[in-house]
């Protein structure tokens, strides 16, 4: 990434701005919330993606939602209109797995996780159990199965002296008409009956996913924007590593709770949409 300090956090909180007035190298475009709502699309993803890949910009999808696999999320996008390789897309499994090939090699992990993530910790060689008997490391995540069998275990194997990580600390996720608890919702339960705190979080905003894109994503000298719609998560990795960001509110954030926020990005615009230029507009 092509490093700028554009930021200044005591800024009065800037209005919604119809269109950005540039265009980056690189696009990195958060999934939920940003470029679809559950399985649909957001009105306009599909023709803005299309035209940044037009004008051969890079177009990166990050999510922190561990319940589909990079493939799966590749494929579902193909298949809305929006041709992507695997390489294009990153999630906190990918993450999570070169946080423990350093930290924790061939351990043996309690996850509170769904079958995507479990699968792929399984493939890179980590030892993936129910029961907490010996075990390294507490993996939580978002996990639609969550009962109170899988806290019982996270609360003995951490209370044995296993180590806490999460590949994410999203509250919830949003859909169309709601949205669904998200890992957050289970650290806060796990932290509450051990006293203990979960010890790093691989996903956005922590600088664990910011090192994997610069060492595995993105060249140096590329200028970038971040695109997502919350603050505390996207905004925040752009702000951590002081590239350009875009607030969108069609997701988390929405006319309603902007000003609850005091994160403050560089541009607020209604939906990805808003990422192309007025000039170009003519070329959709």
């Amino acid at each position: 990434m092509k490093i700028k300090n554009k930021h200044n956090t005591s800024l009065i909180f800037p209005n919604v701005t119809e269109n950005v007035n540039k265009l980056y190298d690189a696009y990195l475009l958060d999934l939920d919330g940003t470029v679809l709502l559950g399985n649909s699309l957001i009105t306009g993803a599909e023709k803005t993606i299309r035209l940044l890949k037009s004008y051969n910009k890079r177009v990166i999808f990050i999510s922190n939602n561990t319940t589909s696999n990079v493939a799966s999320y590749a494929k579902k996008l193909t298949s809305l209109g929006i041709p992507t390789i695997n390489e294009d897309v990153i999630n906190p499994s990918m993450v999570l797995i070169n946080f423990l090939n350093q930290n924790v090699p061939q351990g043996r992990l309690l996850v509170i996780g769904e079958t995507a993530l479990c699968s792929e910790l399984e493939k890179s060689g980590y030892d993936v159990t129910t029961n907490e008997s010996n075990v390294d490391a507490v993996i939580v995540s978002f996990d639609r199965d969550f009962q109170y069998q899988k806290l019982q275990a996270a609360f003995d194997a951490i209370r044995n002296g296993a180590r806490f990580f999460a590949t994410n600390g999203d509250n919830y996720r949003p859909l169309k008409n709601g949205g669904q608890p998200d890992a957050g919702a289970i650290i806060a339960a796990i932290e509450a009956c051990t006293g203990k705190s979960c010890e790093i979080n691989v996903g956005k905003p922590s600088h664990h996913t910011i090192e994997y894109l610069n060492s595995r994503v993105l060249q140096s000298n590329v200028e970038c924007i971040i695109v997502g719609d919350r603050p505390e998560t996207d905004i925040q990795m752009g702000i951590n590593c002081s590239i350009d960001t875009a607030l969108v509110l069609t997701g988390v954030t929405n006319k309603n709770n902007i000003l609850n926020t005091k994160i403050k990005p560089t541009y607020v615009i209604q939906s990805i949409f808003s990422l192309i230029p007025g000039e170009l507009i003519n070329d959709l």
